[in-house]
């Protein structure tokens, strides 16, 4: 019985591997007009998430001062009443919400 050789490819295999461009911070949050706003939010909110019934508080959790109305969708930069206070699990929900209904998935 003949044996069949099998021959290895002749093609060498693509680089497929894509590098994700580096995440830049938009420069408005590093302004000093931002960071004044952030602090009046957390001053407000007494360092609580304000989430209604969240019990999670600074300094024991990481807090984000966010925009209610985000500022892609048209909410006051600085006016402290488009502000409040969120850890980090409800911060990142909110925004993902707020990403699903501008991307028409909501």
């Amino acid at each position: 019985m003949t044996r069949i050789r099998i021959l290895g490819p002749r093609l060498g295999t693509a680089r497929t591997q894509v590098r994700p461009m580096p995440k830049q911070a938009d420069p408005h949050y590093q302004s000093h007009e931002h960071k004044a706003w952030a602090a009046e939010v957390f001053k407000r909110a007494g360092g609580r998430c304000q989430a209604p019934g969240c019990p999670k508080f600074s300094p024991e959790h990481r807090m984000f001062a966010d925009h209610i109305v985000e500022r892609q969708d048209g909410g006051a930069d600085l006016d402290p009443a488009n502000g409040q206070l969120l850890c980090g699990a409800h911060h990142s929900a909110k925004t993902a919400r707020a990403r699903a209904l501008r991307a028409g998935r909501g």
